[in-house]
């Protein structure tokens, strides 16, 4: 399933599991089921504009925008990242008023039974959008996938509430779970902007695909260096961009090497970086040997 599939289907669930929370409502007239069904709207703009971000993404480069869209997935990663904070914070607000005059409900068995329903239903979507997301790496995928896990966090802090209290009268207990998990998503909203902010400001990758790179190249230099047709590779950069991964470096040869020598060197070295990862895309920068650093990389 591509990730626009993967989108279409988690707007389709979203939309019917707000109808199942919004009936969950109707059924108690719960202020925080109330609450929670709010949030599963922001789940169908979440779902609508991650859609829309993809398909900008998908679009081939142009002379506007020659490097590709693929960083549109990081605008959509953010939003949803901001959504989950604003749902985390009406939460908190409809629950406050609660807390100061709590209230039974009515038909309380029922309705949790329909939230439930609801909330299985969006933690299995979370969880396939989320694998499926970090396979196709889809930042706006991964992003959805959590902003969903992040509504099943809500609805089972609402249900843990609400059946605490349908056992022992103590309806406080709906506010005060709810104003906690509703903490809780900040945080994981905080931490989705900061992984999306870091995206839009080319920061490099983290340690440990930067390993891979290194043991790629590593591997790759050694029958250059023992031939002597390399001396050293430094100053390696890394960047993301959506599914696109760019790795750049300088690379040291003989002062003797040909054109046509360097560009076979060069064409290895890309291969053996595109065999470790998918959709890296690679800029070689050829030195001759008096530009050397001997530091990183060094190879003869």
């Amino acid at each position: 399933m591509t990730p626009t599939q993967a989108l279409s289907l988690s707007l389709l669930v979203a939309g019917v599991v707000f109808g199942l929370k919004w009936v969950a409502y109707l059924l108690t007239g719960s202020v925080a089921l109330y609450s929670d069904a709010l949030e599963s709207v922001v789940n169908i703009v979440a779902a609508g504009v991650a859609l829309f971000a993809v398909r900008v993404s998908k679009r081939p480069a142009d002379r506007n925008h020659p490097y590709g869209h693929t960083k549109a997935e990081y605008l959509s990663a953010v939003l949803e990242g901001v959504l989950i904070v604003l749902a985390a914070l009406a939460i908190v607000r409809e629950a406050w008023p609660r807390l100061l005059a709590p209230e039974a409900v009515a038909d309380l068995g029922l309705g949790l039974l329909v939230s439930l329903l609801a909330s299985s239903l969006n933690a299995l979507l979370g969880w396939f959008l989320v694998s499926r997301g970090r396979r196709a790496r889809s930042p706006a995928v991964v992003a959805d996938g959590k902003h969903v896990l992040a509504d099943v966090l809500t609805s089972v802090g609402v249900l843990l509430g609400m059946g605490l209290a349908g056992l022992t009268g103590w309806w406080m207990l709906d506010p005060l779970l709810a104003i906690f998990v509703a903490v809780n998503i900040l945080w994981m909203g905080w931490r989705l902007v900061r992984d999306s902010v870091g995206g839009l400001m080319d920061e490099g990758l983290p340690e440990v695909e930067l390993s891979e790179v290194r043991e790629a190249l590593r591997y790759a230099l050694e029958g250059l260096a023992a031939e002597g047709r390399v001396l050293e590779v430094h100053d390696l950069r890394t960047r993301r961009a959506g599914p696109r991964t760019f790795v750049e470096f300088h690379l040291v040869v003989p002062g003797e090497t040909t054109v046509e020598q360097a560009h076979q060197i060069c064409d290895q070295l890309e291969g053996a970086l595109q065999a470790q990862l998918e959709g890296v895309q690679t800029t070689i920068h050829v030195e001759p040997d008096h530009k050397a650093k001997h530091a990183t990389f060094r190879v003869g």
